[in-house]
């Protein structure tokens, strides 16, 4: 299932980057999506940075089938693999989202781009779920939780550019 989602932020590429590698603020993005817990890695990765970010998330509000597969906890792994800068601040990157306990994942394309004083991030990607017979009513029960994911992490991040940390 294609999931392609576009995020305005009101700051340079450079900073959101910045944001966006800073593991305070990857650990408030956990903590406001409502993480029992999280781990949060930034490190080099070539020319670019590699963030992981894992977090175990409730699974109280997912439909009876999903749960029966998850259990009470749904542990996510979000790793973002930066490539370095180009000349004008804009950059591109993979992410990978893996939800532990289920076979579902995304892999998707991000990317950085200057618009004018502001940037715009941009994610496309697949959203798979390998269970055969039943992988597309999974995708599309997981579909709007990883777009949910997307805004909160969207609002949070306009938040933490506007001084709210």
């Amino acid at each position: 299932m294609k999931i392609s989602e576009t995020v305005d932020y009101p700051a340079s590429p450079d900073e959101v980057f910045a944001m966006l590698t800073d593991e305070r603020f990857q650990a408030r993005k956990c903590e406001e999506a409502g993480a029992l817990s999280h781990d949060v890695a930034v490190s080099p990765a070539g020319d670019g940075t590699r963030v992981v970010t894992k977090r175990d998330l409730p699974t109280q509000d997912l439909p009876d089938f999903a749960k029966s597969l998850i259990g009470p906890r749904l542990t996510i792994t979000e790793t973002y693999e930066w490539a370095a800068s180009n000349g004008d601040g804009s950059r591109t990157g993979d992410l990978t989202v893996e939800l532990g306990g289920a076979p579902v994942s995304l892999r998707a394309k991000v990317r950085l781009a200057p618009q004018g004083a502001a940037t715009q991030m941009t994610l496309d990607g697949d959203l798979k779920a390998s269970v055969p017979l039943i992988g597309g009513r999974i995708e599309r029960s997981a579909a709007p939780a990883i777009v949910d994911g997307i805004r909160s992490e969207a609002a949070v991040g306009r938040a933490w550019l506007a001084g709210e940390r």
